[in-house]
């Protein structure tokens, strides 16, 4: 899962710079319309509790949220109608990539996406050809140097938890997709509370390339989340401390 990691923490250093320009606030709040049909209680709602959770900790403002709840109850009728959309990809040198979007425009949406991929030398995929690599897990994020490690190691361990890693910046925490809730539920009890906490495709196998043709992928990728309605790129590039010294450098 090394791989995952690693992209997770670039994306970790670039939320400061995302919430600056309010585009997270933009993803946040589409996550939220679309988990609060469900119901528009977070108590009663783990989707919603999830997002809502993660909206709060982006300082994502009180009433943006609940707007964005009500969006999706229907309180709000006018409101534009958000779909939910998951795109197969294969990237640079056969990689393996999923785009989960977001949008009141599926057409655009699908354009932009293609253009980009072209652009890059990808192709879109069809649905199924590319998911059967990938595995949805649960996966949240803690501050490094705010817990003991070992401490965040055997609570989420004994909760469920498939792996816990160590980056530095950030302790990594990795479940079965169902025991998400109670491994967080775990750490908050113990009084240790996940930066961020979602469902993440995750590859069972990744792949290696060399550092000129990785950094291509890694590219695309970026270039995909720049998109408005893009939620979550996942790929199963294997990002190793290398190449993303070389991609920090190209960047």
């Amino acid at each position: 899962m090394s791989g995952h990691s690693k992209w997770s923490t670039i994306k970790h250093k670039k939320a400061a710079a995302d919430a600056k320009r309010g585009k997270v606030f933009t993803r946040l709040g589409r996550e939220i319309t679309i988990a609060a049909r469900g119901g528009g209680d977070p108590d009663n709602n783990f989707a919603l509790r999830l997002v809502v959770d993660r909206a709060k900790a982006a300082n994502m403002p009180k009433d943006n949220i609940e707007r964005a709840i009500k969006r999706g109850t229907g309180e709000l009728k006018d409101a534009e109608e958000i779909v939910e959309m998951m795109y197969e990809v294969y990237g640079p040198s056969g990689v393996a990539l999923i785009v989960e979007v977001a949008t009141d425009n599926r057409n655009r949406t699908l354009a932009e996406i293609k253009h980009r991929i072209s652009r890059a030398g990808g192709s879109m995929a069809e649905p199924g050809s590319v998911g059967w690599q990938f595995e949805q897990k649960g996966y949240m994020t803690i501050p490094a140097g705010e817990h003991d490690f070992d401490e965040i190691f055997m609570i989420a361990a004994d909760a469920g938890a498939e792996d816990v890693v160590d980056d530095e910046e950030l302790i990594e925490v990795f479940t079965p997709r169902e025991l998400l809730h109670a491994v967080m539920d775990a750490l908050k009890e113990a009084g240790i509370h996940p930066e961020e906490t979602r469902l993440d495709w995750v590859p069972k196998i990744s792949l290696d390339l060399d550092t000129d043709a990785a950094i291509k992928v890694m590219n695309l990728i970026e270039d995909l989340e720049e998109l408005d309605d893009t939620q979550m790129v996942f790929s199963n590039l294997n990002i190793t401390d290398e190449l993303m010294m070389s991609f920090e450098a190209d960047s």
